[in-house]
């Protein structure tokens, strides 16, 4: 396997020595499929993390599989120090640390933002409706759509809607976010609003693991990058050096092609 990891991470990564999410020799195959090849690698505490790579990298699969969305052949995935369990109790329990942004937004249709945002604190969480709503609110207003509280999904632009999702994700106070290629479902003038809020998590120090085909994003708020290519980590390296000085032939490829359009 191709893994370059620069001195620069390197040097980065002592600093920042709290592992969160621990992912060793991970394997994953759709039948004869080989998506995810011997996936090694640590996201720290307070870390923004952005994978990036070509169609069919494995990308989206590896973001599923840190919360099991994704089940997976063989290797390990812990969170916090714990294995992620297979099922059960466990693994929901898990699940509530990890936030998850899809690009689909996955709101409920038939409820307002502020239920969408409020019930898993209330279902999971056991917090009474007075401070899920009084939380809810605030965080709505964090990601700039407080006025649209009482709304229905439908009723919402596409980039409204994943703010609210953002903000849903939030309000379990997750140790860790997920996003999932958060903007491809976006016209391209509700990206940046939603990037906005992005950058502003990144900023207050929240882990996130962003699968993104927005450089810009990569550029401004990755502690790191790892570039996929078919289900392999071929380069991992601050955003700084990947941009400026990738050392692999297919990362070169890959940005020869991206960063001139």
């Amino acid at each position: 396997m191709l893994h370059s990891l620069t001195l620069a991470t390197s040097v980065w990564l002592c600093k920042h020595m709290e592992p969160l999410v621990v992912i060793d020799k991970v394997n994953k195959h759709y039948g004869e499929l080989h998506v995810l090849k011997d996936i090694t690698t640590t996201v720290n505490k307070g870390e923004v993390v952005v994978v990036i790579g070509p169609s069919g990298s494995g990308k989206s699969t590896l973001c599923r599989a840190i919360n099991r969305l994704e089940t997976i052949d063989s290797g390990t995935i812990t969170i916090d120090g714990r294995v992620l369990p297979e099922e059960g109790a466990g693994l929901a329990k898990l699940r509530a640390d990890v936030g998850m942004v899809f690009q689909s937004f996955n709101l409920f249709a038939h409820k307002t933002v502020l239920e969408n945002v409020t019930l898993g604190p209330r279902r999971v969480r056991g917090i009474s409706k007075a401070d899920a709503d009084k939380h809810a609110k605030e965080l709505l207003d964090r990601v700039g759509v407080a006025n649209q509280a009482n709304k229905l999904p439908s009723q919402l632009s596409g980039g409204q809607q994943q703010r609210v999702a953002i903000a849903r994700s939030l309000a379990m106070d997750p140790k860790l976010i997920l996003l999932d290629e958060p903007t491809s479902a976006l016209d391209p003038e509700m990206i940046n609003e939603v990037l906005d809020v992005m950058i502003g998590l990144a900023k207050d120090g929240m882990t996130m693991v962003a699968v993104t085909h927005e450089m810009g994003f990569a550029r401004k708020a990755a502690d790191r990058v790892l570039f996929m290519a078919e289900g392999e980590i071929v380069e991992e390296a601050t955003p700084e050096t990947f941009f400026t000085a990738p050392k692999s032939p297919r990362a070169k490829d890959f940005l020869s092609k991206i960063l001139t359009h």
